[in-house]
């Protein structure tokens, strides 16, 4: 329990020092807004091939926006020396590190309801299920996963905000493609049996890489 509350106490400081800066959170939504508006507007296509390309925008956009908030949340911590607190506390290292993961998952998690019916709204078509929602748990919560333990790895660098993309995006193309295709899936109609195969190598991404971050994070850090 105490491990939890150290987790849950951790998220807790983010989400009350968002809601004071809006720094992060409103970076994220108007980002995701821009490329929408960017793909719906530059390009005049049919309504059929904007549902077919609906998969890759929303993901594109979700990736894109969601590193703002990797760059941001542990270097926030850096720049104003707290890392250093959080590193004193008497808990352990990982509980730091899915205290940020959680944070930057719910940033994520709100980017994508807002970015799914927007898109649905300029598009004219309604792309929302409880499959779909399970789709963007399990591609949003790899991504954050893998970019929270990049973004620690980065965080002595002086260019780390250009650097953790650098590394972030080739890491992530194995989850991109399986999130892409299983959303493609389900918005086109697609046999089940394909769909569970992206949505197993999405699940064994996120358990992957869930164990490479519990297991090397508290070496990177203290790094």
């Amino acid at each position: 329990m105490d491990y939890i509350r150290v987790i849950l106490t951790i998220f807790w400081k983010d989400i009350l020092a968002e809601r004071r800066t809006r720094e992060i959170l409103s970076a994220m939504l108007v980002f995701a807004l821009v490329v929408i508006l960017l793909f719906v507007f530059a390009f005049d296509l049919s309504p059929e091939t904007r549902r077919n390309t609906a998969a890759g925008v929303i993901w594109v956009t979700l990736c894109f926006s969601g590193t703002i908030g990797l760059n941001r949340t542990l270097s926030v911590e850096k720049d104003r020396g707290g890392i250093d607190g959080l590193m004193l506390a008497p808990a352990d290292r990982t509980a730091l590190f899915f205290g940020k993961a959680l944070t930057n998952w719910v940033y994520m998690l709100l980017t994508a309801l807002f970015v799914v019916p927007i898109y649905s709204l300029f598009n004219n078509t309604n792309l929302f299920s409880f499959t779909l929602l399970g789709v963007i748990m399990l591609g949003t919560f790899g991504y954050i996963v893998t970019g929270t333990l990049l973004s620690s790895l980065s965080l002595q660098l002086r260019s780390r905000e250009m650097l953790l993309p650098v590394l972030l995006f080739p890491v992530v193309i194995p989850l991109l493609l399986s999130a892409i295709r299983a959303t493609s899936i389900l918005l086109e109609g697609g046999s089940q049996t394909e769909l569970n195969t992206w949505l197993v190598l999405l699940f064994s991404y996120d358990l992957i890489f869930l164990a490479i971050s519990v297991m090397v994070f508290d070496k990177i850090i203290e790094d």
